[in-house]
């Protein structure tokens, strides 16, 4: 009896499907879950100062079952970081706040500022995870909405600043910041005009601020690190705060891609930011003026999309150094 012989076509489609499952496999119970810290030194301090450790967190995503992602986010504490930046998505679920609750109870005490993304204010739905690479996502019709304020509230308990279109002074380790930042731009919450008031209002209340800020920060009596905070890095965004004086901002939303290539990197961005500054550190360029740029690939994924590939989820550890 003669054995049927397996085509090149067919031994070709096999192979590729095998080699997709185990993509996937590898994405859904692995990956996602291989939590990683990254640490970057930016230069952006006067002279003479000390070092500053920042945290970023961004896209946590959480629901409240997510017990290994919040036990590693509460090691975090750890690293006994000066300044905590949350750049929005915190939540996954309709009472993802407890797991929030359980993961940052121990920063207590650790200045903080935050902004919102839109899966703070609306809940994750199922849809088509194909219909990611076809655009920046959409608020379905399905979407519930999530209590924002208990949020805010909580937040506010651990003695963080929200910048929500709006600006916020703090002083860390000898050295002055002046914060400023925007609702979700992905949404549209985004005020940009509202930015040049809040930041005049903030420096008319600070009796050591310096009236000269920006264009002469570096020179001022009283130097000031301007960082700009936004949850999603529309362009938009990104050059108001350059031409606002922004030395530093920082950002998430992308998940860095999520779903990457090796050897190509992200395949969307879910804005319209450049695909190689999707994720990590970067210098983004306006006009004449110029600011790193810090974008998190985020700690989660969406309940119903729970995958990443070649795109571990991360935190930041940003070291601010002096200038040389």
């Amino acid at each position: 009896m003669t054995k049927a012989r397996t085509s090149p076509a067919a031994t070709i489609s096999l192979a590729i499907a095998a080699a997709g499952a185990a993509a996937l496999a590898w994405g859904t119970l692995v990956e996602r879950t291989r939590w990683t810290l990254r640490r970057v030194e930016v230069p952006v301090l006067p002279p003479g100062a000390e070092p500053i450790r920042v945290l970023h967190l961004s896209d946590l995503h959480m629901a409240p079952w997510q017990r290994e992602k919040q036990e590693w986010v509460r090691s975090l504490a750890d690293l006994q970081p000066d300044l905590i930046v949350d750049t929005g998505d915190n939540l996954g679920h309709e009472r993802g706040i407890d797991g929030i609750r359980r993961a940052f109870e121990r920063f207590r005490g650790v200045p903080g500022v935050f902004v919102n993304g839109s899966n703070d204010y609306f809940g994750p739905v199922g849809k088509n995870p194909f219909l990611y690479f076809a655009g920046p996502s959409r608020l379905g019709p399905r979407a519930k909405a999530l209590d924002i304020t208990e949020l805010h509230d909580y937040f506010a308990e651990l003695g963080w600043h929200d910048l929500d279109n709006t600006a916020a002074a703090l002083e860390l380790r000898g050295t002055h910041f002046e914060f400023f930042g925007v609702d979700d731009p992905h949404r549209g919450y985004d005020r940009l005009d509202l930015i040049t008031v809040a930041i005049d209002e903030l420096r008319a209340d600070d009796p050591l601020g310096d009236e000269t800020w920006p264009d002469a920060a570096s020179t001022a009596r009283r130097p000031t690190v301007t960082v700009g905070v936004t949850h999603a890095p529309y362009q938009r965004v990104l050059n108001s705060f350059v031409n606002h004086g922004a030395q530093l901002m920082l950002a998430g939303h992308t998940h860095g891609g999520q779903v990457c290539l090796p050897g190509f990197g992200a395949l969307v961005t879910n804005c319209d930011i450049p695909r190689d500054q999707v994720k990590g550190l970067s210098v983004w360029r306006h006009g004449l003026r110029a600011a790193f740029l810090n974008v998190s690939a985020g700690l989660g994924t969406s309940i119903y999309a729970p995958v990443r590939f070649a795109c571990p989820p991360e935190a930041t550890l940003l070291t601010l150094v002096p200038t040389e």
